[in-house]
């Protein structure tokens, strides 16, 4: 925080109120107003005479004149006692307020690469460099690992590596060297005595001449140490440079800040990427191969982790199990739910996989008795490629969609309760008969869930998704399945950190 001595009052609860959520808003306590602001414009030459601030004064402060030099011609009236307090305040509020918009600007971005790139512009910004480059390497060793660069290009950042981490500044700073608690500033590189000579030769060729990193550490971290550390920024001057002192304390303040928020989008990446690891461990690592049909598989998990599952087996007289279900609920325990749900239906499927409704009565069974808290839609099918035929059976679950060259429909099910809804699950099995070169699309209900309309209009688009496919990627299941991704999910949509799992399983008779 900016530190203001006590001694200094002036009125700027109009301020607080503006700006309450601010970063650094806890600085503005220290000079909360006690008198009036008319205050301000009496001579208070006590007052003015002890001010004993940590800050620097801002850059357009008016300076005092040297005692004994010649005064200008015409001189001027001499400025009122508080002229030059008032011009300090305006410079400081003037920083926070600053500080305010560039921490709100960071607060708002959610992703860890796009907070990395806010970081870089606005400490940029600050110390009055136009390139830098921020490098994430936790302390504990639990990744990720990045480099991003500012003004940069990814081959830029390769030369920059090249040159031996002891080297640079932020090299020594993500090493634990001394001197790198408080930042490192280089002024001039290439009049430093002892500079690498690949640092020379980088910087040379990469047009820059100096530097200043900042260690990338939480304040939350207790003690801090190279296991709290975040990773390192750097920023880089074209010329001989180095922030002043009043650059590098809002600098500071800032990177304070941000490295709180990169911390916590830390953990969240951690967590998500933890989530999707599990979903993908406990789903197929590929899929058969079994003559008479082409299959693909998209599977999208939302950053909680979701109990959402596709499967295809093999079984026995050439045929293939097909399946596709939800578990309700959301994070560990849904997906672990998922995981045992999908392989007891493997083995249902396997003893009595041509009766797709005795598979799924067995599953509510088992759900009943082993989730009684859960519920569950599943969709199963016993296909057999050499009669081109599917028999279907379905629990609350949306209809496969059929698409072919000159059909795109939804296949009618029977209307059926999900598993563990009722005390006893059955409900009639239906058979799709496709022609050859047509898809048969099973998905679960993220897909429409996703789209953030409601179910007619999800539906609607669905179906005009897969109605306007080009004839080239009806084709290919996989090239089918992405463009309804797309089409049904535009404007990132579909990213793999949305909010709702998504599963489409794509099975093509040949």
């Amino acid at each position: 925080m900016l530190d203001i001595s006590s001694r200094v009052r002036v009125h700027v609860e109009t301020l607080l109120a503006a700006q309450n959520d601010m970063g650094v808003c806890d600085a503005f306590e220290q000079y909360a107003l006690v008198g009036k602001p008319d205050a301000m414009n009496a001579p208070h030459p006590p007052k003015v005479a002890g001010i004993d601030s940590t800050v620097p004064a801002p850059a357009h402060t008016v300076a005092p004149v040297a005692a004994g030099s010649a005064p200008a011609a015409p001189p001027n009236p001499p400025a009122p006692p508080g002229a030059v307090l008032q011009d300090r305040l305006a410079g400081w509020v003037s920083d926070l307020t600053t500080l305010h918009e560039l921490t709100e600007r960071l607060t708002r971005t959610s992703a860890l690469d796009e907070a990395l790139q806010e970081l870089l512009r606005a400490g940029a910004a600050l110390v009055g460099a136009r390139r830098g480059l921020v490098v994430l390497e936790p302390g504990d060793g639990l990744g990720p690992d990045t480099t991003i660069g500012l003004g940069l290009a990814r081959a830029d950042l390769g030369h920059i590596e090249t040159v031996p981490r002891s080297a640079l500044s932020y090299g020594r700073i993500l090493d634990g060297l001394p001197g790198g608690e408080d930042g490192i500033a280089e002024p001039d590189l290439f009049a430093e005595e002892g500079l690498d000579p690949r640092h020379r030769e980088v910087a040379a060729r990469l047009g820059y001449a100096a530097s200043y990193a900042l260690p990338l550490t939480p304040e939350s971290a207790g003690s801090p140490g190279s296991a709290d550390r975040l990773g390192a920024v750097a920023w880089l001057y074209d010329e001989p440079a180095e922030p002043v002192e009043r650059q590098r304390h809002l600098v500071g303040l800032y990177v304070r800040y941000a490295a709180e928020h990169l911390a916590r989008l830390l953990e969240l990446e951690r967590t998500r990427a933890a989530m999707a690891t599990m979903s993908d461990e406990l789903l197929p690592a590929r899929l058969p191969r079994v003559a008479g049909v082409q299959l693909a598989a998209r599977h999208r998990t939302g950053p909680r982790g979701g109990g959402d599952w596709y499967d295809a087996l093999p079984l026995p007289d050439a045929a293939l199990g097909l399946a596709v279900g939800s578990v309700t609920g959301a994070g560990p325990s849904a997906v672990a739910a998922m995981g045992r749900l999908r392989a007891s239906l493997r083995a249902y499927a396997v003893m009595e996989g041509e009766d797709p409704v005795a598979v799924l009565s067995d599953l509510e069974l088992l759900l009943r008795l082993t989730e009684p808290a859960r519920s569950a839609t599943a969709l199963f099918g016993y296909c057999e490629p050499d009669a081109r035929k599917i028999t279907l059976a379905g629990a609350g679950h949306s209809p496969p969609l059929l698409i072919g060259q000159r059909r795109t429909e939804f296949v009618e099910t029977s209307v059926s309760a999900p598993l563990g809804m009722l005390a006893c699950w059955e409900a009639p099995s239906v058979e799709i008969l496709a022609e050859p070169g047509e898809t048969v699309l099973l998905y679960t209900d993220g897909l429409l869930h996703r789209t953030g309309e409601t179910t007619d209009r999800a539906f609607t688009r669905l179906h005009a998704a897969a109605a306007g496919a080009p004839r080239a990627l009806r084709c290919d299941p996989g090239a089918l399945a992405d463009h309804v991704l797309r089409s049904v999910l535009p404007d990132g949509l579909d990213a793999a950190d949305g909010a709702e799992d998504v599963v489409l399983l794509a099975v093509r008779f040949e």
